[in-house]
């Protein structure tokens, strides 16, 4: 057994807060780089351009790589054999929220109260924290920002299980076709395929820290990623919906075993600013 003080949660958290709303990963900057050298519409070009400046002045700077720094998503792998000791694991990561949103200067978009607009929190708090128990005497954190725009523009569905492959395939480019550039794209589609109602949009979720294009382990599953970029950019809709050859650059599938009468389906829009870290304590 490994005693973790939380404190030293908190003092990760706000670190990663801060360093995750001002640097764009490098394997995003790369695939914006790609889609830039494959696109053929002068429009499209000049907003990757844009994009890719975008992400070299917030690194000269240290200023946001947008004005919405997000709901502050976290990730906790927390090791079975790992004693959290000093509090209480949700109160360390909003203690880091807190300090990391303040002393970064970012911008503050939790509300209390969802119905009112009035009943901002103040400090970005409360994190949403999903936490996984896994073998070892470890915590991992992974920080993931994750603005309105995207979100909002994300689904689920509990289709039948006559729609198979194709349904899915179509559910998730109607969706995307219809945000058109309201998740400003280029997007990420993290996607949860199986579960149940709640574990599948998890899994879509978590499916956006995988790094960049990475392809899933299982052969099937990698096919399924591969067909849905393809119709999803088949779509047209393009760097920030003005049209080209690149709407997402990755698609990533996690897949879990589900009721025989059931095939629920989750999309997770992520922007073009892919914004995530992980740490380990």
């Amino acid at each position: 057994m490994r005693d973790v003080d939380v404190s030293r949660i908190s003092e990760a958290v706000a670190e990663l807060a801060r360093r995750s709303n001002v640097e764009l990963p490098a394997d995003v900057v790369v695939a914006l780089r790609a889609a830039r050298d494959r696109e053929e519409s002068g429009i499209a070009r000049e907003v990757l351009d844009q994009l890719l400046l975008n992400a070299e002045r917030a690194d000269e700077t240290g200023l946001p790589l947008c004005q919405d720094t997000g709901v502050a998503v976290v990730f906790v792998d927390l090791g079975q054999d790992a004693h959290l000791v000093g509090g209480e694991l949700q109160a360390a990561v909003d203690e880091g929220v807190r300090r990391g949103y303040e002393e970064g200067y970012l911008r503050k978009s939790v509300v209390r109260n969802p119905l009112d607009r009035s009943t901002n929190t103040g400090d970005n708090t409360p994190a949403v924290v999903h936490v996984r128990v896994v073998p070892g005497d470890g915590v991992t954190l992974h920080f993931a920002p994750k603005g309105g725009g995207s979100e909002n523009m994300s689904a689920l569905w509990m289709l039948t299980p006559a729609q198979g492959r194709d349904g899915v395939i179509e559910a998730i480019a109607a969706q995307v076709g219809a945000a058109a550039g309201m998740p400003c794209p280029p997007l990420v589609l993290g996607v949860g395929l199986g579960g149940t109602f709640e574990l599948s949009a998890l899994l879509a979720k978590r499916a956006l820290l995988r790094p960049l294009g990475e392809p899933s382990p299982e052969p099937d599953v990698a096919a399924l990623e591969r067909d849905v970029l393809a119709a999803v950019n088949e779509t047209g809709v393009g760097p920030m919906g003005l049209g080209g050859l690149t709407t997402a650059l990755a698609v990533h599938v996690e897949r879990h075993p589900c009721h025989i009468a059931s095939l629920p389906l989750a999309l997770n829009v992520q922007c073009h600013a892919a914004r995530h870290m992980t740490v380990e304590l």
